[in-house]
């Protein structure tokens, strides 16, 4: 009599693994925000970053630096090719709106990482800024921050306008930046 054994290869078999890796891979990917926050807190604020000059300064000192203008902050990294392609279009979302002030806050490992990202994708100017905490740290954690490229829009006021976005290209961040910068 043949002795059945399971085989990788059989076709139950490969089903049965295929949904095991889509589940296990959907349970881990994008999660939802928990709730969408509409402003920042003081405590969150208060988060240290590091400027493109080697200071490091509040998140908070860096908004209020830009009051009075509509903030697009770009969370980004140089080993994010999600991110590097969307570079242009961060790029174009800003020439059509001339008053729009872009920051970029970096997420790479390192401050060496962070430079020669800099160089490479010819981001210049001083709007550039670095976690030197790393991804875990009290102000991305408050925002949710689980995936990059992530976009969040803040009005005039320092109120956070648009939470979330993965795309500068996003039909509701593209609707938001408008209505602000034609105030």
């Amino acid at each position: 009599m043949k002795r059945l054994s399971p085989s990788i290869y059989s076709f139950p078999f490969r089903c049965v693994l295929l949904f095991i890796l889509l589940f296990f891979g959907w349970s881990y990917a994008q999660k939802p925000m928990q709730d969408i926050k509409s402003e920042f807190t003081a405590e969150v604020l208060s988060q240290k970053i590091i400027a493109l000059d080697g200071k490091k300064q509040s998140i908070a000192q860096v908004l209020e630096a830009h009051r009075g203008k509509v903030i697009l902050i770009d969370f980004w990294a140089s080993w994010c090719r999600d991110c590097i392609l969307a570079l242009p279009k961060t790029n174009d979302l800003k020439a059509a709106n001339p008053d729009l002030v872009v920051l970029y806050f970096s997420l790479d490992r390192t401050h060496d990482q962070w430079k020669r990202g800099l160089h490479k994708y010819s981001i210049a100017g001083g709007n550039n800024f670095w976690f030197d905490e790393g991804w875990k740290n009290k102000f991305n954690d408050y925002i949710e921050l689980n995936w990059v490229p992530r976009f969040i829009v803040v009005d005039q006021n320092g109120k956070i306008a648009d939470y979330y976005a993965i795309s500068p290209d996003d039909p509701e961040l593209l609707a938001t930046v408008k209505s602000l910068t034609q105030k």
